[in-house]
């Protein structure tokens, strides 16, 4: 069985595993490094960047992440996760994992007061996604390969940057697992891949 694992530093863990046992794959909640090397791909959550990033840094998960993605391995961030992946934040002199070939903006849509739900279009994916918008980014600007999936008011709100995925909403929040779906698709094509090369 396919094994997704969801960081468990912060954020919404739970809701994530239920996501993906729903899609019929494994949920491991990672607390530790080494549990890294047990899973096929991996959830990075929406909660705070700030504050997930002084906690990976604290349990010395920075490099083990770098390391995951570089090895090929899928990597999905939702809302904090998408500002963890890009390799620039807009404002910022440095970003925090640097693996997807993205710029982001954060608190884009404003504060938690503006949070808001829409419906949106996901290329090949679904129609009529319920997106839940919470104190959410956007991405300003995508680099060479990656495909832009949603996008909400003209700002681009979910992308894939070959093996990761990144969306400025959480859908986990809701009932409809089509883009954790496809997630755990590409997690289980890289794994067909990695196997043969």
């Amino acid at each position: 069985m396919t094994k997704i694992g969801v960081l468990g530093l912060q954020g919404a863990v739970r809701e994530h595993v239920r996501s993906v046992e729903s899609c019929g794959a494994e949920a491991v909640v990672i607390k530790k490094k080494e549990q890294l090397d047990e899973i096929d791909g991996l959830i990075l959550p929406g909660g705070e960047s700030t504050t997930m990033r002084r906690l990976i840094d604290k349990y010395d998960f920075y490099e083990a992440l770098q390391n995951f993605g570089k090895a090929g391995k899928p990597i999905f961030g939702t809302c904090a996760g998408l500002i963890l992946l890009a390799k620039e934040i807009d404002g910022q002199s440095d970003a925090h994992l640097k693996l997807m070939n993205t710029t982001v903006k954060r608190n884009a849509f404003g504060r938690q007061r503006e949070s808001f739900e829409a419906e949106i279009d996901i290329k090949g994916i679904a129609d009529q996604f319920n997106a839940v918008f919470i104190r959410a980014p956007y991405i300003l600007e995508v680099g060479e390969g990656v495909e832009i999936l949603a996008t909400y008011q003209d700002k681009i709100v979910l992308a894939q940057d070959r093996h990761y995925l990144a969306c400025a909403f959480h859908p986990e929040l809701t009932d409809d697992n089509r883009l954790t779906q496809h997630f755990i698709q590409m997690v289980e094509e890289s794994k067909k891949e990695l196997a043969t090369s």
